[in-house]
């Protein structure tokens, strides 16, 4: 094991076993130093690699913090690895994913107020108006975060921000096929905002894990290329 390894582990440890809570700032670099080990700079190298786990807070001249450990912070900490997916493990993801999206969709309907209810129907037709394919997919990432914000779980909203982020750099609607799988994608979101509007648990289950599961098909059939974040 690394110097920085075992610095980071160590680090890691003090916090999973509540010697160091959250929000509460980690001791001196010395005495850390002279505890775990390893040098200044090991130790400053961990401390970087556990501050973009979003794990530590390092605050410019107070020092250095356990941050909230808010779950759905953390889990959104996994978008610096699902980030690298290929397709195929992408894929392998989506199984997952349809899981999640029914469960959230089902809750959004139990609990969806009217002005839930009118976001999601404004997005949708927002996504029908548009002719520009980055705009629709921005706008079909904000009507599924508004189901999952409905649904009242910050932390699977996170999860499902993530899996959706990844899946955004695979576009279907830029191919030649682009419009009519659009046409074919707005139509499921009405399905599904109608059921949430009805409060229909069980309907929206099925129109949001349907949806999610015709995205896989299309995502298998057409293995669109991942987008160039740089060009």
């Amino acid at each position: 094991m690394s110097a920085v390894d075992k610095a980071f582990h160590g680090l890691r440890h003090m916090i999973a076993t509540g010697r160091l809570g959250a929000g509460e700032r980690i001791p001196p670099e010395a005495d850390l130093c002279a505890e775990l080990g390893v040098s200044r700079g090991s130790l400053r190298e961990a401390v970087r690699m556990l501050a973009a786990l979003g794990v530590i807070e390092p605050r410019h001249g107070s020092g250095t913090y356990v941050s909230q450990l808010r779950p759905e912070d953390l889990i959104g900490s996994l978008s610096l690895t699902l980030q690298l997916l290929p397709l195929p493990g992408l894929l392998e993801v989506y199984e997952i994913r349809r899981v999640l999206e029914a469960h959230v969709a089902a809750q959004a309907a139990a609990r969806a107020t009217p002005e839930t209810v009118g976001t999601l129907f404004s997005l949708i037709e927002a996504m029908e108006a548009t002719e520009d394919p980055t705009e629709a997919s921005d706008l079909d990432h904000r009507f599924h975060a508004e189901i999952a914000r409905a649904a009242g779980n910050p932390t699977l909203a996170s999860l499902l921000a993530v899996f959706r982020a990844r899946s955004r750099k695979y576009q279907v609607f830029t191919l030649p096929e682009g419009p009519d799988l659009r046409r074919k994608s707005d139509a499921d979101h009405r399905v599904l905002a109608t059921a949430i509007a009805a409060h229909d648990p069980g309907a929206a289950a099925g129109a949001a894990e349907a949806h999610v599961a015709q995205t896989e098909r299309w995502l298998r059939a057409l293995e669109p290329p991942v987008e160039d974040e740089g060009a």
